[in-house]
């Protein structure tokens, strides 16, 4: 498993070292639900609208790019959550993908066709499944209903209305400077076309995000669920801009206000015939392990014992003490947490993945070797766990045990290619093994994912001259030192 934190110290040691997984590339700027990756076509007052109503006052601060998470039974989750849902929308033939965000706050977005994103904060504060799936439900609308595409069409549109308006009212600011008019009436007519233009996108992003909503309770009678989550989840965004509403002109969001929100879902939850069916216990216990497993991973010891204090003895109370505790460095304490867990649910691999985890990152990747084989026949060889143990196995330094390494690494990075940190142990088995050759070629798959192309084409030539000519080796490395990096993008600068 890999969680990602920028902000916190250990888990930028466990990104560098092991464990919750290592994430492979940088995304770009998440805007909000509608940002797109359009941001260079979109006037900059337009770019930066969040989902949730407490980024509006900040939505002219710099933003760094979002560092995505992985994690097994997360995802796992999240597919289980979703799958009912895509089926609803006809999107099953789509592969669609839940990505999750290392970021605290409560958002969601898409940007292409294929990916749903959602913020770490999203999931640990939706209090139960229905919440977050009337969420994911909303953002399922927007590719369903071709939203990016067509707002696509929207900005060319505007940007076109913009450039003509502009043309015109500067041909009346010459005329009015060679009168003698007043210079101060001419720069409000140059701005007058572009705001027009900026209003235009952002009413028909409000009109699109009203449509996903209506899609996303369509989606929810058909599966069977209740919408109620989703007005919950409305009802607390518009707490927070009770503080704000007053200060923000509703016709620069690319929202509707949550409280239009909530009375357009009212409407909608009173004809549902399921409003009143609740998350099975089965799917709500998961769910509640998943917010435990967040905070043990994103938050200091104070926070997780004020969160779930000693007196709480539940399952995920108790997952959330262990992570925390073997994250800063009470690995004893940990294992036996973890242990106690296990006795409760030995058919659960997700503990014997923690097990594991925590084993190899205090340096004991012998003792890590077992649980993690079990997480791997507990989880029918889930990759990213399978790529764990392909570490352990390296870590051991033990000869014997590297043709399984290399087993266990090749599948992982064949299941998931994208994965800098797989590529990476699996040079180090070759290393061990004494195959020169393929651990050249898996570090240049590594590196290149990395973003040093240079260092990858360097790798990928010394491993090319050690492959017979045409063999499969050969042609992998040959890929890579053919490869043309992509054009450099120009980025707009927001005044």
């Amino acid at each position: 498993m890999l969680l990602t934190s920028l902000d916190n110290p250990p888990l930028r040691r466990s990104v560098t070292k092991h464990g919750f997984a290592k994430v492979g590339r940088r995304l770009a700027p998440a805007a909000g639900t509608l940002a797109l990756a359009l941001a260079l076509a979109i006037p900059p007052a337009l770019a930066p609208i969040a989902f949730s109503p407490a980024a509006l006052a900040q939505q002219n601060a710099p933003r760094r790019s979002p560092t995505t998470i992985r994690d097994t039974e997360i995802e796992n989750l999240l597919r289980d959550y979703m799958r009912p849902i895509w089926r609803a929308a006809g999107l099953t033939q789509q592969n669609l993908r839940v990505v999750i965000i290392s970021d605290p706050s409560f958002n969601a977005f898409v940007m292409d066709g294929k990916r749903i994103f959602v913020n770490t904060g999203a999931l640990a504060s939706s209090e139960t499944p229905n919440e977050i799936i009337g969420v994911l439900a909303h953002e399922t609308g927007h590719i369903a209903g071709g939203h990016l595409a067509r707002m696509r069409l929207e900005l060319e549109n505007a940007q076109t209305m913009a450039i003509i308006g502009t043309l015109l009212a500067a041909g009346g600011v010459a005329a009015g400077a060679a009168s003698g008019g007043n210079m101060g009436g001419a720069a409000a007519a140059l701005a007058g076309p572009q705001e027009i233009a900026r209003r235009s996108v952002l009413a028909y992003a409000r009109a699109q995000e009203q449509a996903a909503d209506r899609s996303a309770v369509t989606y929810l009678n058909a599966t069977k669920q209740s919408p109620v989550g989703m007005v919950r989840t409305f009802e607390r965004m518009q707490n927070d801009q009770m503080f704000i509403s007053q200060r923000v002109d509703p016709y620069v969001l690319s929202h509707p206000m949550a409280r239009e929100r909530v009375a357009a879902l009212e409407d909608l939850v009173a004809k549902s015939p399921y409003k009143n069916v609740k998350d099975s216990p089965e799917l709500q216990a998961r769910h509640d392990m998943m917010r435990a497993k967040l905070v043990g991973f994103s938050q200091p010891p104070d926070a997780v014992a004020r969160r779930y204090p000693p007196s709480n003895t539940s399952r995920p109370a108790r997952y959330a003490r262990a992570i925390s505790a073997y994250r800063y460095g009470a690995v004893p304490d940990a294992i036996r947490q973890i242990d106690a867990l296990i006795a409760e649910q030995p058919n659960n691999p997700y503990f014997y993945e923690l097990k594991g985890q925590a084993l190899l990152e205090a340096s004991r990747a012998r003792e890590a070797i077992p649980p993690l084989r079990r997480a791997v026949q507990l989880s029918n060889g889930a990759p990213l766990i399978r790529t764990l143990l392909g570490q352990a196995l390296v870590a051991a330094n033990d000869k014997a045990s590297l043709d399984e390494a290399v087993r266990e690494l090749t599948f992982g990075v064949q299941r998931e290619p994208d994965s800098a940190a797989g590529w990476r142990f699996l040079a180090q088995a070759y290393g061990q093994k004494g195959d020169l050759p393929n651990a050249d070629l898996a570090s240049a798959q590594s590196t290149l994912l990395t973003g040093d192309i240079r260092l990858a084409r360097e790798l990928a030539a010394r491993a090319r001259q050690a492959f017979p000519y045409g063999s499969p080796g050969w042609l992998k490395a040959d890929d890579i030192v053919n490869l043309k990096p992509p054009p450099k993008q120009i980025r707009r600068q927001t005044p």
